[in-house]
């Protein structure tokens, strides 16, 4: 299995193939990944105890990486047990902790509402935490098909494609169900397809997730978490039975339930990518020019469609489509979702008043223009990116 996914900052992807792992071999990670979790919690360790310090005296003591990457030295230096393991993930992690610390500062400082803030690191448990090794270009080598970590570690990787450049890093995690995966970190390379002149405008939902200006484009609502919410229920409350105290090992029976449960969660998710980069690849292969909603859907998780909207899988379907246009050279135009359902498309006029859900159908009090409300708001974003949404000519040049 493979999958480009989420870019890793600029003109990077990430692609994933699933690892062959023998009971040696698996060892030797849950040893290596024992190790890395003892540097994580000896960084918030030391972390918490700086920040009681700076409480306490009023001083601006800092943890950064400098201090750490001392404080690893130092354990390595004393400890043979850290010292077998390779040093790459260990500093590895390190920087992941520094990155996490960073940006819950950051939130901290910007006086975000605890909801919206990412928490401070916490400690990594035994049975809670997954494993996750990250290595950089000295951390590893492909050799003969073989996938080769820092100590002796020798993976068996099954290559479904090749990769388009040599990897910058890469990143061995194991799921929620057991299966190990390795995510290479690889420039991107554009992959141009042979332009169509035409344009196009995507409107979000929850009743169609996406809606645009081609009906033959429109992406219906797939209902996937709501197929499988039964047998899903059903695993839960297995697992709600066969829990057991706090501090107290899981049993046999709850840990089957709580992989069949994983395994139900997980078709969902990866039904919703599926979907989301098929519909994507068909958009990006006809369209030339984008104007994309640029919608956060985080508000509609304390409305009465948070379901409904977390089943659609918008911000999901949204990156696929955004980064299926950057891999292919098309140009894409993210538009402020701000009054896109009280203008009119075809005149420019907005509405006095904001529009209803339960009203589908948008009638322009200033020319009389009646359409749907997601087609009309779809050509809006058409005409807000400087494209003529009777045609597929561009209005004002679009950046590539």
């Amino acid at each position: 299995m493979t999958t480009p996914t989420a870019a890793q900052g600029a003109g990077h992807a990430r692609y994933t193939f699933r690892l062959r792992v023998s009971s040696g071999v698996l060892a030797q990670l849950e040893d290596e990944w024992a190790r890395c979790r003892w540097v994580w919690n000896e960084c918030v360790a030391m972390a918490r105890k700086v920040h009681k310090h700076n409480e306490a005296t009023g001083e601006n003591a800092t943890c950064g990486p400098a201090q750490l990457d001392k404080m690893l030295t130092d354990a390595r230096q004393s400890m043979t047990w850290l010292r077998e393991g390779a040093s790459v993930p260990q500093q590895q992690i390190i920087r992941d902790f520094a990155k996490s610390r960073a940006k819950a500062l950051k939130d901290i400082k910007a006086k975000l509402p605890m909801r919206q803030r990412a928490g401070m690191p916490r400690i990594k448990r035994k049975r809670g935490a997954a494993p996750s090794l990250n290595y950089t270009t000295r951390g590893f080598r492909i050799r003969d098909g073989r996938l080769h970590l820092a100590g002796g570690i020798v993976l068996t990787v099954v290559w479904s494609r090749e990769l388009p450049k040599p990897p910058s890093s890469v990143r061995v995690y194991r799921d929620s169900l057991g299966h190990w995966y390795a995510g290479f970190v690889v420039a991107t390379v554009t992959e141009p397809l042979p332009e169509t002149g035409a344009v196009i405008g995507i409107d979000w939902g929850v009743k169609e997730t996406a809606t645009t200006t081609s009906d033959a484009h429109d992406l219906p609502h797939a209902q996937h978490g709501k197929t499988a919410a039964q047998k899903l229920a059903h695993y839960q409350r297995m697992m709600a039975r066969r829990r057991t105290p706090k501090n107290r090992p899981d049993t046999k029976g709850y840990k089957k339930a709580r992989q069949a449960a994983a395994k139900v969660s997980k078709k969902i998710t990866r039904q919703r990518t599926d979907t989301g980069r098929k519909w994507a690849k068909s958009v990006v292969r006809d369209f030339d020019v984008l104007a994309v909603e640029d919608f956060r859907p985080k508000f509609l998780a304390k409305s009465t469609m948070a379901r409904k909207a977390a089943d659609a899988a918008i911000g999901a379907t949204k990156t696929a489509l955004v980064e299926m246009a950057r891999k292919h050279g098309r140009a894409v135009h993210l538009v402020n979702p701000a009054h896109t359902t009280m203008d009119c498309a075809h005149c420019g006029a907005r509405a006095k008043h904001r529009i209803p859900l339960s009203e589908r159908t948008y009638t322009c009090t200033a020319c009389g223009t009646v359409s749907p409300r997601d087609k009309n708001s779809a050509r809006v974003m058409l005409v807000r990116a400087g494209l003529n949404p009777a045609s597929a000519d561009l209005v004002s040049p679009a950046r590539r």
